[in-house]
């Protein structure tokens, strides 16, 4: 239905905007076969890579036809330099022993934030990298504008188009930059070439660095290392469309069932002329429609305000929730440009309703203490510090296993410092319902502000327009942090400030992840105190800034359960023997002494985590000197159970004096012995399963500092009518004590149930168990903790800011008194009713008299074969009491399986 003419004048154009909007119906139907996607083009395959010290041609030359490109690497798109020659076998595993050592360009000490250090003269990768891809446009692009895509370049570079230069090194810089550029009149029918000359990022460039996490590849990570691809439009093309939402019940309670939105686009002329033209938009029955005009080459955003567009107000809607709090929610959008009734772009998205919103407690002591609400309710932040890999390397199916461990763990949050993830990641997250915690990084040239000249201030700028463009749709988005280690200077807060403004960033705002205040914004409402490094679990409840008697610690406080702590950790995360035996040679895996080698060391981290001595002094003090890589690996199991479950129960204990804390990290850039819950394998271990444990929906917890016994509810819903059920056990299986209380949970609530009294005679080592059972009998929550009669302390006075160290350690040697059990194990297998999954239920029981500890279970592809992994365990590594018989399933991928079928392994502390 053509209602209007590029001639109209402005009068008759907002009639015409008139009469379309009140047979919006009409137009829809009718138009509905018309509105197809922009076609879009991948630049995935068919690449090719070289050095420029091995190349004499211009970048005219390489954009043609006629050179021989036979001796260049192939490679998939997005690939890092490095990356593309390890694929291709130029480079050995990286990841094995210390070979990333032998690297060409590799001379920087180990432990060092290459970063930060200027590139070697030697260096393979001190000179730029060509890509080129050949590539043919298909009959869909025929009369459209073609837009070129760079979704990121690390560093700069010089892009080249069928022998014309279409941008430069001073035009594309900075690896957080996006990039689009029109090349219709540089495309051509028949075969195209696509060549960039890459230059690696410096010490001085706003680029990607790993920290202390992890080694940096010696090209600094330089490359397509982002996706590459071609789309049309018409004249007018749609970028960025975005749904920001208010909802009634984060002013008014949660009674309140309505949400006003404001949706806005990019709305971008690629003509050289001014243009008339309707930007429309649909949301399930809701149609909303406004004219626009472009100046010649105009880009501009548009917006619907729900003031000016009531429909936009929406009673009763499908509210987004974080998978914790309910079901996460999405909506379609679909906007179309129509100019003379043609449709000359379109868009579709997903979108979540949703309002997130944040208070600083300014009467909380040192003022850590930001709160934030989900549509108006409160939200304990428990997350992980998340890592992509080493060298950017990125699958769908890896990071769908990612997020099924995040959300089996009960994790509602991950923290990206600096790594700021793909698409696929935050519409990952999106769906999931987890939530994203997002920022710069720190510890390179991004917080070394006094040394930016005019440029750096340009490239900070316009990375941070591209990101807030990218990730301000997402209703997964919880905050993003303008600063990480430190926040900004006054003028490149205003200058960040202003975009976020700009942009309509709809959620909050932080100076850094620290507790310093700026003369901008104030306080930031969260702490970085660490710890980092190994500490005993007591250290989270015992904390003495919990009892405002501050001793020594960080400037910021310590680590302990209250306020936000935007990033912390027990330390270090030693991986089960498989994996080890995965990372370190055979002849390097154990030394006679006990003592760990270089090779350890080379996959811990940088700076003052460059080994994991203080956390074996502890394992061999507290549970008995290891005497093989088993051994250790196995006692490491249990420390990092103990200490990662004791962290999250202290924050959740705490709530609302606790209002975040995120596990320093999540996962692992390339296979580590420090900061995960799983491995880079995917194999989890027991801080994986000690984080489960603490973030059950019903947790009942012990404080190590009173010897009391809590509630915990994560869930948001009452639950009446429970019984929590406390026994304590000694090392022969004796009951010294039990006591049952009957009690009603409150959603999202704690509850200090009891306190355990002084029990005479207890073993050195003893147990306690501890159950919540609903009122129809079954078991909702459970937790068994090993605990000693000797007393662990720390010395808070030599506390640093990184750890605290343990004045006196508990005793758990006696646990290798525990008698030797034979458990009885049987298991089924079959496929779930999707057909993609495989379950193996495991059938574990304790016939014996005495406890059978720390039980872990593994499936196998056949007997003796290896593990299937990635697998979601409904628990492991569990102990059982005597005649205790429990059924464990594991969830896998059936196509893991191959031919073999599934074998399940059992091993644990004092099992046969």
């Amino acid at each position: 239905m053509k209602i209007m003419r590029l001639s109209l004048g402005f009068v008759e154009f907002a009639l015409a905007v008139f009469l379309l909007a009140l047979f919006s119906a009409i137009s829809f139907a009718q138009l509905g076969s018309e509105l197809a996607p922009a076609v879009r083009l991948p630049l995935r395959d068919g690449w090719r890579l070289q050095s420029s010290a091995k190349v004499s041609a211009t970048g005219e030359a390489i954009s043609g036809p006629s050179l021989n490109f036979s001796d260049w690497i192939a490679a998939d798109v997005p690939t890092t330099v490095v990356a593309a020659q390890v694929k291709s076998g130029l480079l050995p595993d990286p990841f094995w022993g210390m070979n990333l050592r032998q690297y060409p360009g590799v001379s920087y000490p180990v432990g060092e934030n290459f970063s930060n250090v200027a590139m070697p003269r030697d260096s393979p990768y001190a000179v730029s990298w060509w890509y080129r891809k050949e590539f043919a446009l298909p009959s869909g692009f025929d009369g459209k504008t073609v837009w070129l895509h760079f979704s990121g370049i690390n560093y700069r570079a010089n892009i080249f188009l069928n022998g014309k230069q279409i941008a430069d090194s001073k035009q594309v810089a900075g690896a957080w930059r996006t990039y689009e550029f029109n090349v219709t009149s540089a495309v051509k029918a028949g075969t195209n070439v696509l060549a960039a000359q890459v230059w690696a990022p410096s010490e001085n460039s706003l680029a990607i660095t790993f920290v202390d996490w992890n080694p940096l590849p010696p090209d600094k990570d330089m490359g397509l290392w982002r996706e590459v691809y071609l789309t049309t439009s018409g004249p007018v093309a749609l970028r960025h469309p975005a749904v920001l939402a208010k909802v009634d019940s984060a002013e008014r309670g949660a009674n309140a069932n309505a949400a006003h939105l404001t949706v806005t686009a990019l709305v971008k002329n690629s003509s050289d002329r001014a243009v008339k033209g309707i930007l429309k938009g649909k949301i399930e029955n809701v149609e909303i429609a406004q004219p626009v005009e472009l100046a010649a080459g105009e880009s501009r955003d548009v917006a619907f305000l729900p003031a000016q567009y009531p429909q936009l107000n929406f009673s009763h809607p499908r509210l987004w929730w974080p998978a914790q709090m309910g079901t996460p929610n999405l909506y379609d959008l679909t906007l179309s440009f129509e100019m003379n009734g043609e449709v000359s772009d379109l868009s579709r998205t997903k979108f979540g309703i949703r309002e997130i919103t944040s208070e600083v407690d300014e009467q909380a002591p040192d003022r850590f203490k930001r709160l934030f609400k989900i549509n108006g309710k409160n939200i304990l932040i428990r997350g992980g510090g998340w890592t992509p890999d080493m060298m950017l390397r990125e699958t769908h199916e890896r990071l769908g296993d990612e997020f099924r461990y995040v959300r089996d763990m009960g994790l509602n949050t991950v923290r990206l410092e600096g790594k700021l993830e793909s698409d696929a990641f935050f519409e990952l997250a999106d769906q999931q319902g987890i939530l994203v915690m997002a920022g710069w990084c720190c510890c390179d040239f991004w917080e070394r502000w006094g040394k930016w000249k005019h440029e750096d201030f340009e490239i900070a700028q316009a990375s941070l327009r591209d990101q807030m463009y990218r990730l301000r749709a997402h209703p997964s988005m919880l905050v993003w942090l303008n600063g990480s280690d430190n926040p900004p200077p006054a003028n490149v807060e205003e200058m960040y400030l202003k975009v976020e403004n700009e942009l309509r960033w709809p959620n909050p705002v932080i100076s850094s992840a620290t507790a310093k205040a700026t003369s901008v914004s104030g306080k930031s409402g969260v702490k970085m105190s660490g710890p980092y490094e190994y500490v005993a679990p007591s250290y989270w409840e015992t904390d003495p800034h919990l009892r405002t008697e501050k001793k020594s610690c960080n400037p910021g406080g310590c680590g302990g359960g209250y306020g936000f702590n935007s990033e912390t950790s027990m330390g270090p995360a030693i991986p089960p023997i498989e994996s080890m035996e995965l990372m370190v040679p055979n002849d390097h895996i154990w030394g006679g002494d006990g003592a760990l080698d270089e090779y350890w060391s080379f996959h811990a981290g940088g700076g003052e985590f460059k080994n994991v001595r203080v956390f074996s002094d502890a394992l061999n003090a507290r549970y008995g000197k290891a005497d093989s890589a088993e051994d250790f690996t196995y006692k490491s199991q249990l420390m990092a159970y103990e200490g990662v479950r004791a962290m999250f129960e202290a924050y959740s204990r705490n709530k609302y004096s606790a209002t975040g804390v995120i596990q320093w990290m999540l996962n692992n850039a390339w296979p580590s012995t420090i900061w995960h819950l799983y491995d880079y394998y995917l194999r989890p271990g027991g801080g994986y399963f000690g984080a489960k444990k603490a973030l059950q929906a019903l947790d009942p917890v012990y404080g190590y500092d009173d010897h009391s016994v809590w509630l915990v509810s994560s869930q948001y819903s009452d639950a009446k009518g429970l019984k929590l059920e406390a026994r304590v056990l000694n090392l022969d299986g004796t009951q010294k004590f039990s006591r049952d209380a009957s009690l009603d949970a409150a959603a999202d609530s704690t509850t200090r149930v009891f306190e355990l009294p002084q029990i005479e005679g207890l073993s050195p080592a003893y147990f306690l168990d501890l159950r919540v059972i609903d009122d129809s009998g079954r078991l909702v929550g459970s937790n068994f903790y090993w605990l000693s009669t000797k007393a662990e302390t720390l010395d808070w006075t030599k506390s640093n800011w990184y750890t605290t160290p343990t004045a006196s350690y508990a005793d758990y040697g006696s646990l290798t008194r525990l008698p030797k059990v034979k458990l009885k194990v049987s298991s089924h297998s079959a496929r779930d009713s999707n057909g993609e999954d495989g379950v193996t239920r495991v059938t574990v029981e304790n016939p014996s008299q005495s406890l059978a500890f720390f039980v872990r279970m593994k499936v196998d592809k056949g007997k003796g074969g290896e593990e299937i992994l990635p697998v979601v365990w409904q628990d492991n590594y569990v102990s059982l009491l005597p005649g205790e018989k429990r059924e464990i399933t594991a969830t896998y991928r059936a196509s893991s399986l191959g031919p073999a079928e599934a074998a399940v392994e059992v091993s644990g502390w004092n099992v046969q």
